[in-house]
């Protein structure tokens, strides 16, 4: 361990610090589709008894009009973070109609692209600027990649971890920014080390071949319907799904906050070949918001962003610009489709401990090659985690795989001793022991167990993955919300619907100038 990680373990280990600890934020969004009883895509609009998918924060929609996105509030207790997420699909489920939740993360079998619909958010500005920007994504990346669905897991320390830091290492920096560097130190490590992530939780190894649109691909036939590779750990997260060439050129290694922040301006000002040859309008109807390498910060894909809430009519990178780095976003996360939520408290225990740890532990920078080494690691153990020996690379030398995550494994007891001292409990430790498991027996990773799953029972993807959604809706039904809490969520609707009425009532501007506004905004960051 670095002396630098047990100067703040020591820190925090002190009885009066510890309970500090206990007010860390975690926040789960937990992307879906909803599909029919066959396992084939929902042409249905999102249901009104959802609320509106514009002004509603806890059910809303991402790419397509299919496509849930549950989020639920920050707790200081990942336990009630993951309570949260089970209330929100079972009042989900309770107001689908001969519709399930689709398990896995790869998508079911899709139609083309022009029987896809995307998320529709009303008639305001507002509403029409996440519409075409959707209508972007279709254009640059197609329909299919958009409906991948994932879990993106937020975490933060609390400012008084941060300030209490701060005093013991006697930083110059001011409190901002020493918050800022060390957010970013964080990502850097979750950078180094994700591939960990990928090995333990990834469980998309196969997909239905509908979602390969007959382009060249190079995966292995499962089945007459399924291609998978054998060793693939999560093939969300490989070539095949959230990656763009267009972006190959943007690669924020991290460094430092502002270097993240003008990348992003960059990409979001600089235009793109292809995208200008498209434009912005064909026949008079917006195709997309503008013809730059990144429409908005949200176009960027990564595994993990820096993040800080946003005030009304804020940019993301203008609210990280003027106030810093609050939480992050830790996106690489598949859904488990043995699990009714996509994930279950122990995962998101073994998630503190490991961004903890990443917070906490010495974060050089990325120098030297080291940048393009996390990512080579990373897709190494996207495609290939499972295979017998395999290799990874760290500082130019090679290292096995379950080498270097047993010594990971130990540098993260710890935090895991840290936390269940903080929270008086043995769950962060048992989390630990239970994934190491998975080092130990590559059978029991998630990705494994979904082809074993498929095999033993002659299965296809689909077949897979249409029984597993079955029986989580089987299970959220038995399991209906007590009358108040489904009155709860039933009058949160309501007021979404109203407030979105209410937003459409008083929208008066022209849609192309609220778009020159947005994109003039963040030439002033």
């Amino acid at each position: 361990m670095g002396e630098l990680y047990q100067r703040r373990l020591a820190v925090l280990s002190e009885s009066d610090n510890l309970e500090l600890l206990k007010h860390s934020l975690h926040g789960i969004e937990r992307e879906a589709l909803r599909v029919d009883m066959h396992g084939q895509l929902a042409q249905s609009m999102h249901p009104s008894a959802l609320g509106a998918a514009l002004t509603n924060d806890r059910i809303t929609t991402d790419y397509s009009e299919a496509l849930l996105e549950f989020i639920t509030p920050a707790k200081e207790n990942s336990a009630d973070t993951i309570a949260e997420l089970e209330r929100i699909h079972r009042f989900t489920l309770s107001k689908l109609d001969q519709e399930v939740i689709w398990a896995p993360s790869m998508p079911c079998f899709l139609p083309p692209d022009s029987e896809i619909p995307m998320a529709y958010y009303g008639t305001s500005n507002l509403g029409r600027f996440k519409y075409i920007y959707r209508s972007g994504l279709a254009i640059r990346y197609g329909k299919a990649m958009q409906c991948i669905a994932g879990i993106h897991y937020n975490y933060s320390l609390p400012e008084s971890v941060w300030q209490l830091l701060h005093t013991a290492e006697q930083s110059t920096r001011d409190l901002q920014d020493y918050q800022s560097f060390n957010y970013i130190g964080l990502t850097r490590n979750f950078r180094r080390y994700n591939w960990l992530l990928m090995y333990l939780f990834g469980a998309s190894p196969a997909v239905d071949k509908s979602f390969l649109r007959d382009h060249a691909h190079q995966l292995e036939q499962f089945d007459e319907n399924t291609l998978y590779l054998p060793y693939a750990t999560s093939l969300r997260m490989s070539d095949l799904g959230y990656q763009s060439k267009a972006q190959a050129s943007l690669t924020p290694c991290y460094n430092d906050l502002s270097t993240y922040i003008k990348s992003l301006k960059n990409a979001v000002m600089t235009p793109y070949a292809p995208y200008a040859e498209l434009g912005t309008q064909r026949n008079g109807e917006w195709i997309q918001l503008n013809t730059n390498i990144i429409q908005i910060e949200n176009e960027y894909y990564s595994s993990i962003r820096p993040k800080r809430v946003v005030q009304p009519g804020e940019r993301p990178i203008e609210a990280l610009a003027k106030r810093g780095v609050q939480y992050i976003e830790a996106r690489c996360i598949d859904v488990n489709p043995f699990l009714p939520l996509g994930i279950d408290t122990p995962e998101a225990r073994f998630l503190d401990v490991f961004l903890l740890f990443c917070a906490l532990h010495e974060s050089d920078l990325l120098v030297d090659g080291e940048c393009s080494s996390c990512t080579d690691n990373f897709l190494t153990v996207v495609n290939y985690g499972r295979q017998p020996g395999l290799m990874l690379e760290r500082q130019h030398q090679p290292i096995a795989l379950t080498d270097w995550a047993k010594e990971l494994f130990e540098a993260l007891q710890p935090c895991a001793e840290l936390l269940d001292k903080a929270y008086a409990t043995q769950e962060h430790q048992q989390a630990l022991t239970d994934q190491f498991k998975k080092v130990e027996n590559v059978e029991l990773t998630p990705s494994a167990q979904v082809l074993a799953h498929m095999r033993a029972n002659q299965q296809s993807f689909t077949q897979f993955a249409v029984a597993q959604s079955k029986k989580h809706a089987q299970w959220l039904r038995e399991r209906p919300l007590a009358k108040n809490e489904q009155q709860e969520f039933e009058e949160y609707a309501q007021k979404s619907i109203a407030k979105q009425a209410a937003i459409e009532a008083k929208d008066t501007g022209d849609f192309a100038s609220y778009v020159a506004d947005y994109m003039q905004s963040v030439k002033n960051v």
